[in-house]
């Protein structure tokens, strides 16, 4: 398996963004909603004589239909249970269409060209919010195409949902408002605060916390001309430095300047010797990476200049010297274990 490194300078910098991009509007969020049906319309690829809930669903609807029979006389299988889920936009309003997700929960082979029959859309306080309905598409190839078979009991019906209930959100006649940080940070939540005054001339932002920056509307303003425009401020924003692991594909993304701090390690046959000198020393047989890194072959050694150790020069290092991905994203976690690594490091 082939691994691919990203370095991104910008994940260890101080860059102009929008506030838009890294905070949002507290109370202004997706609303998640969940429905139970059946999928018709199968070419024999639905749920068996062992799905007993679909067999009861299945007889449970005709019955609503004036069509009396037991469960027991279905044999079926063009027919699948299925779960319907989705994300209810903010200021959704009735009759709106949004994209639904269709998915198999009894032993159904495919979904492919089935029908979702309607389906009541809840949210968590048992309410309907919308209804949900429309042939399923699992974008791909029938199940014998490469990799779709794993895939084909889970579709979307675009457009499937339909909004019946809004959920109200009055911002227009509010007085304060507050932001949410998408990441936790004193100097962003500082940051925010100091552009949006430094925008109106006046204290109309007080950050909370690291978090949490309050706002009250200027009185010349709507709160929603307030807020258009709060969201298009640029301010000077400093990311968490972090180190991105897709432990499935071998991907990882770093920035080009998280340091490692010195640390001694073995995994494997691959021996790490990471030291803070002046002049990095360069055994017989080792080969130069670059003007900060010396590798020593013999030994498995990285020996770099003071204060010049990086998780980019280190994944360098390691590819050169043979290191699998597998070996790479072992010795990164172990590293961060150690704290030898200080940056956020995440596993996906």
């Amino acid at each position: 398996m082939k691994i691919f490194i990203l370095f991104l300078l910008l994940l260890s910098t101080t860059y102009a963004t929008k506030i838009n991009d890294v905070a949002n509007v507290v109370g202004v969020r997706d609303n998640q909603i969940i429905g139970y049906s059946l999928v018709v319309g199968l070419k024999k690829t639905g749920d068996g004589t062992t799905s007993k809930f679909t067999l009861q669903s299945i007889a449970n609807m005709l019955k609503s239909m004036n069509i009396d029979m037991q469960s027991v006389d279905i044999k079926s299988k063009n027919v699948a249970a299925v779960v319907v889920t989705a994300r209810l936009k903010p200021f959704s309003r009735q009759g709106d269409k949004f994209d639904i997700t269709v998915s198999s929960i009894g032993d159904a082979k495919s979904l492919e060209g089935g029908t979702l029959l309607m389906t009541p859309m809840k949210g968590v306080d048992g309410k309907i919010y919308a209804l949900a309905q429309g042939p399923v598409s699992i974008g791909g190839k029938n199940d014998k195409g490469a990799g779709s078979e794993s895939h084909s009991t889970v579709g979307l019906v675009y457009e499937g949902g339909l909004v019946e209930r809004e959920i109200n959100i009055d911002l227009y006649n509010q007085e304060y408002v507050t932001l949410s940080l998408k990441e936790s940070n004193f100097k962003n939540s500082v940051a925010v605060q100091k552009a949006i005054n430094d925008m109106y001339s006046t204290q109309v932002a007080v950050a909370m916390d690291p978090k949490t920056i309050k706002l009250k509307k200027p009185a010349d303003k709507s709160m929603i001309e307030f807020l258009a425009e709060v969201q298009d401020i640029d301010m000077d924003y400093k990311p968490k430095n972090k180190i991105i692991i897709n432990e499935r594909t071998g991907t990882i993304i770093a920035g080009i300047g998280i340091e490692v701090k010195p640390i001694i390690m073995t995994h494997g046959d691959i021996t790490i010797k990471i030291t803070e000198q002046a002049t990095p020393n360069q055994p017989a047989g080792s080969m130069v990476v670059d003007d900060s890194l010396v590798i020593g072959l013999n030994e498995n050694e990285l020996y770099t200049k003071e204060g010049t150790t990086t998780v980019a020069n280190l994944v360098r290092s390691l590819q050169k010297l043979g290191a699998t991905p597998k070996d790479i994203i072992s010795i990164l976690e172990t590293m961060k274990s150690a704290g030898s690594i200080s940056a956020e490091l995440k596993v996906i």
